[in-house]
């Protein structure tokens, strides 16, 4: 780490120099992510000790996880774009700020109506850190070797902050309490900030003085705020329910809307030409249906190490931290074979060796042991790391620095639609898989209620596994060799041979 930390580069402000240390951004940008992707599952666990505490009724608890996720998903786009126009440090560090005292707010809750308003603020200030973390490093690192090697890193900490957070979760609830989960952001968020302001470069696309998009904006928020509503709420309407379909149907007028707005515009919010980049919208669409099985396996595969083998929130926790060494240990290996044998050869071994993981996690048995679980989670993870890097290039290679933002919005986007998607269809299967197993069922012993849950777990993860193989499906159906060279080029000692786009501003702040 060292060693990387010691090689600057040069940015240029306005007509100005100083030099930049492009791996300490990355450092930067990576503990800001983390923290986010961190909060998505550590409150998962603290469930059970938030509801005693404020004394949630079972029907409003879930909106400790909704409150965030709707806002989260829906100005995640809006948020990638408004780096591009005003600045992506800029957007970055208001992020870190909402962040940071949604977070505080939280922690000093006293109703259970506090901290869903705060929960959703920081789902905001998420929406803001995410999508303008991962454009500064696109900015910062030239398409080739060394952006491969930055993605592995983000990739590692986006995938892998998952798993730390149920550990996380478990700890602090259960040495100090449910607060400190959301404490514990505050002295993170402000290392973030105090670092971001002296050493991340400001960077905006030429498109900083063009008229804002302010029908876009309402349509494209409003729609997809709506859509990730419905999506959380369809299991308790009812799938097909007319409260359910009509919201979709509202949630599709609203982006249609959008669609005509920005076709029409002079100077649209979406440069819907964006989606004609070929690796853009393979790698997007691969990362919904992946988010998608990858959400919804942290989901069932932490309901069956408590509720059947019984174990406790902090030995659940720890049962998931080899996934994160997983996922840091594939995404290192691929970052590396990326440059060797390509990108597609990569991404496809990764999703192989998910579906296979996802497929063992359909054998495990009511009596089961932790060895059993560990294979397929060690296969997922380390797979998901082998899956990330690629995905992560893919969606953001050959985009014009005017558009780093929106590439970065969009990809959040996917993710998050995608898992929330997925864990509401795949909650739903099992759910009906449970039921009906109970109502065939000649007792209702222990072991028969264990072997229905299960059931209904084991549906689940085959769904996850038909996901994570439509993604091999997509990859061989979209991509070609010339959608993926700009990627695999290195030049003269593994330097990029990658020019950043010739409209790009990039400004330090030092």
């Amino acid at each position: 780490m060292a060693a990387l930390l010691e090689r600057p580069i040069e940015a240029v402000a306005r007509g100005s120099k100083s030099e930049t240390n492009r791996w300490l951004v990355l450092v930067i940008v990576c503990l800001a992510q983390f923290m986010v992707i961190l909060d998505a599952t550590i409150v998962n666990v603290a469930l059970p000790s938030i509801q005693h505490g404020l004394r949630f009724s079972q029907e409003n608890l879930q909106w400790v996880i909704n409150g965030y996720t709707l806002l989260f998903g829906g100005f995640l786009l809006l948020g990638g774009r408004a780096g591009d126009l005003i600045g992506r440090k800029r957007v970055f560090i208001a992020g870190l700020i909402v962040f940071s005292l949604a977070s505080l707010l939280n922690g000093l809750s006293q109703s259970g109506e506090m901290l869903i308003a705060g929960r959703a603020l920081q789902g905001l200030g998420a929406a803001l850190v995410s999508p303008a973390a991962l454009s500064v490093l696109t900015t910062t690192f030239s398409e080739g070797r060394d952006r491969a090697r930055a993605m592995g890193v983000w990739s590692s900490i986006a995938a892998g902050g998952g798993a730390v957070g149920l550990l996380a979760g478990g700890v602090l609830t259960t040495t100090l309490s449910w607060q400190w989960i959301f404490f514990v952001n505050v002295p993170i968020g402000a290392i973030a900030l105090v670092a971001a302001l002296r050493f991340v470069p400001e960077s905006t696309g030429s498109l900083a003085h063009r008229t804002f998009d302010l029908a876009g904006a309402i349509s494209v928020t409003g729609g997809l705020v709506l859509l990730v509503f419905t999506i959380v709420k369809a299991q308790s309407f009812g799938w097909t329910s007319g409260k359910t379909l009509g919201l979709f149907a509202a949630s599709a007028v609203l982006l249609l809307v959008f669609v005509v707005v920005e076709s029409k515009s002079r100077n649209p919010l979406v440069r819907l030409r964006i989606f004609a980049l070929r690796s853009l919208s393979a790698g997007n669409t691969i990362l919904l249906l992946v988010a998608s099985g990858l959400f919804s396996m942290f989901f069932f595969a932490s309901l069956y190490v408590q509720e059947i083998l019984g174990y406790s929130a902090l030995k659940a926790g720890l049962a998931f931290l080899p996934v994160a060494f997983g996922i840091g240990i594939g995404a290192g290996i691929a970052q590396q074979l990326v440059r060797k044998i390509g990108v597609r050869p990569v991404m496809t071994t990764g999703l192989i060796m998910a579906t296979a993981g996802m497929l063992l996690m359909t054998r495990l048995p009511v009596h089961g042991t932790y060895p059993q679980l560990l294979v397929g989670l060690l296969l997922i993870a380390i797979g998901m790391g082998f899956t990330f890097v690629p995905i992560t290039l893919l969606a953001t290679t050959g985009v014009a620095n005017d558009d780093a933002g929106l590439a970065s919005g969009l990809f959040n986007t996917a993710q998050q639609v995608g898992g929330s998607l997925g864990l509401a269809i795949l909650s739903t299967l099992a759910a009906n898989r449970t039921g009906s197993v109970l109502h065939g069922a000649t007792s209702h012993t222990r072991f028969a209620l264990f072997t229905a849950q299960l059931d209904g777990f084991h549906l689940a993860f085959l769904a996850g596994a038909i996901l994570m193989a439509a993604g091999i499906v997509i990859e061989a159906a979209i991509l070609r060799k010339r959608d993926v060279e700009r990627i695999e080029v290195d030049g003269p000692e593994g330097e990029s041979q990658a020019i950043s786009p010739p409209d790009a501003t990039v400004a330090s702040i030092a």
